[in-house]
């Protein structure tokens, strides 16, 4: 925790000047963004199904571009039928 005393004839801008560089140089602010944006680590098997999922849907605009048909219409309809056999 961080902690300015006004001190003898100082100014209140050149305090909170002085309080926000000691925040600054403590890190408090970096840690508490770290903590608020973290992510939680996947498990193996939310990674191994990701992969699978990546992998069949890599297969599936393969074969449609090889046949001419990709859009994105057909791209988001694919999409939809593989999270639908989760």
């Amino acid at each position: 925790m961080v902690e300015v005393r006004k001190r003898e004839k100082e100014t209140s801008e050149s305090l909170i000047k002085r309080f926000s560089r000691r925040v600054q140089q403590s890190g408090i602010l970096l840690r508490a963004r770290k903590s608020r944006f973290r992510e939680e680590e996947k498990t193996k098997r939310q990674m191994r199904e990701s992969a699978l999922y990546r992998a069949r849907l890599k297969k599936e605009v393969d074969k449609l571009k090889k046949m001419g048909k990709f859009n994105e219409e057909n791209f988001r309809r694919i999409k939809k039928k593989l999270t639908d056999l989760k």
